[in-house]
């Protein structure tokens, strides 16, 4: 004769019952850890957006806004206002001072070393440069970021290293191959090449621009520098 079976296996209410009984116990057990645990989520959530929209997007905000008079000067090339201001209004310098914790202190160091590029100011332009955090999360970041590796390239050409150049004209165009960007560093990789005597390099960088983007400017005389190079 079969055994009686466990009300619980014959009944699936009751199973159901007994399962948000022991439920209900051990809330009722842990009450006070439970509580405790949620009350840290809360705070850690909001502590999150409290920093975000209290403190974060009002330091970018009033960032942008110093920042705005550096960037008319700089659209004008009058690059030592742009850097260092006048008194009557901040300078990149004083961005990076003040707000070199967010995005706009980020790009305000870009823009410092851009400056300092054109003021014949090598080491500093470099030192500015290589403090840019770059970004490819999305189009005009990728750009700035792969003009920063150019305009670091520019600078080794100045200081004499072309090895060091030819390598940042590489990251500026593996960093976006954007057709605005990519050929004109590629033919810029390809002039550093020879002058390294790196025949083979130098073609490759000017075919590419040939061959990747047939309509960009660059490709309009390329051809005289594989040439050039095929003369040899």
């Amino acid at each position: 004769m079969a055994q009686n079976k466990p009300q619980a296996e014959k009944d699936p209410e009751v199973a159901i019952a007994s399962a948000i009984g022991r439920v209900e116990a051990f809330i009722m057990r842990n009450s006070r850890s439970l509580l405790t645990a949620l009350g840290v989520v809360i705070i850690v959530v909001g502590g999150f957006f409290g920093y975000k929209y209290l403190v974060a997007v009002p330091r970018m905000e009033k960032a942008s806004a110093m920042m705005f008079a550096a960037e008319q000067q700089f659209a004008q090339d009058s690059f030592k206002l742009a850097l260092n201001g006048d008194g009557n209004f901040a300078g990149f310098l004083q961005v990076i001072e003040k707000y070199g914790s967010t995005g706009t202190g980020n790009v305000a160091r870009h823009y410092a070393g851009i400056c300092y590029l054109r003021l014949g100011q090598y080491q500093e332009a470099l030192d500015y440069l290589t403090q840019y955090k770059g970004s490819t999360d999305d189009v005009p970041s990728a750009l700035l970021a792969a003009q920063n590796y150019g305009l670091r390239g520019d600078v080794y050409v100045q200081m004499g290293d072309y090895a060091e150049a030819a390598k940042s004209y590489e990251k500026a165009v593996a960093t976006s191959s954007d057709p605005l960007t990519a050929p004109y560093y590629l033919k810029k990789a390809g002039e550093v090449y020879e002058k390294l005597g790196d025949n083979a390099k130098a073609l490759a960088a000017y075919e590419a621009v040939e061959v990747d983007y047939p309509t960009s400017m660059e490709a309009r005389d390329i051809q005289k520098y594989i040439g050039r190079i095929q003369q040899q």
